[in-house]
């Protein structure tokens, strides 16, 4: 077994743990702050089933973004969902056999890889040219989107220019999910590529990025307008009452 391929097993195993367990603590975190007051963004839903269907409305289609700035949602959703379809595209090299829905999709997920740059190209613009987000942009934000840049780029390099063993790569994935470890192929476009999204999976916990799972804990969409009807008590403040 070679050093790469020892090397970067322990690196993914070592950011899928710290990506797991790092997503857990967050959510854990967000699923105890208290929401001591009713503020959700009106007009808003009296019913849970209506805050269930709101909810989709924000993660499918951007429904506020699409309200308050049409250029960010053009952009945003642009690298959303064809970040989507690019995730959706590499269940290949985790799967075998490779479902049909996955197999339908490459055509797809491979052109999508363009879109999800120009996406991103058009938000870390908007870094530059707009006035007051360029004064609260942070070298975080930039540092971020140059990182998803970098591996879009990375990935289609591999698939338009430089080409890599792609049988080589499922099979030491494949061997990484059963720790029957396999040999990594050792294309220097593909090692830099696989370092980069380690990088990504091991500050995901801890950068901007957890608005993924945070919107679901959000008082301005996750409540219902039912405050005359209903009193809204935090916990905590249950507990003094008592």
């Amino acid at each position: 077994m070679s050093f790469l391929t020892v090397l970067y097993a322990c690196l993914f195993y070592a950011a899928t743990a710290i990506l797991v367990g790092g997503l857990a603590y967050k959510i854990r975190d967000y699923s105890r702050t208290p929401a001591p007051l009713k503020i959700p963004t009106t007009p808003a839903p009296t019913t849970t089933g209506g805050v269930v269907f709101r909810m989709a409305r924000e993660v499918a289609l951007f429904e506020s973004l699409f309200k308050s700035n049409k250029w960010i949602w053009v952009f945003g959703y642009m690298f959303h969902a064809a970040l989507a379809l690019v995730l959706m595209r590499h269940l290949r090299y985790f799967t075998e056999p490779v479902w049909s829905w996955v197999a339908w999709i490459q055509p797809f997920g491979t052109y999508a890889g363009f879109a999800m740059l120009a996406g991103l190209g058009g938000l870390w613009a908007r870094r530059f040219l707009v006035d007051r987000v360029r004064y609260i942009s942070t070298p975080s934000d930039h540092l971020m989107l140059l990182l998803l840049i970098m591996i879009g780029s990375s990935g289609l390099g591999m698939r338009f220019v430089s080409h890599t063993d792609i049988v080589g790569v499922k099979n030491f994935f494949l061997g990484l999910m059963t720790f029957s470890w396999q040999p990594l192929p050792t294309d220097p476009a593909l090692l830099v590529h696989l370092a980069l999204v380690a990088l990504l999976m091991v500050i995901f916990p801890i950068s901007k990025l957890l608005h993924v799972p945070g919107i679901f804990f959000s008082p301005t969409r996750n409540q219902k307008d039912d405050p005359r009807e209903r009193r809204h008590l935090a916990p905590w403040a249950a507990e003094l009452e008592k």
